[in-house]
């Protein structure tokens, strides 16, 4: 059977977090869909959800960014239409 997808390379000292896996790898052995990353250490990726969370905040509570208040533009400066916030 012919598959469109081949296993990815990266490189030494690169460390992901596989999200359908729950697990730590050195270089990507799943597809990016699945996986947060690179990151500079493996202590660094076994926090991936903790620094992906604090993120997701810091973004939520920028009002460059949150169009509830009526003030920011959203992403690629234009308003969401329906004023909410994306989809998580």
């Amino acid at each position: 059977m012919f598959r469109l997808w081949r296993r990815p390379k990266g490189r030494e000292g690169e460390w992901f977090y596989c999200v359908r896996h729950n697990k730590v790898e050195e270089g990507p052995e799943c597809r990016a869909l699945d996986r947060l990353g690179p990151y500079e250490s493996r202590t660094e990726a076994e926090h991936a959800l903790e620094i992906a969370r604090e993120r997701n905040q810091t973004w939520e509570n920028d009002p460059d960014w949150n169009d509830r208040s009526g003030g920011g533009a959203g992403a690629g400066g234009q308003a969401d239409p329906d004023g909410g916030t994306p989809p998580r």
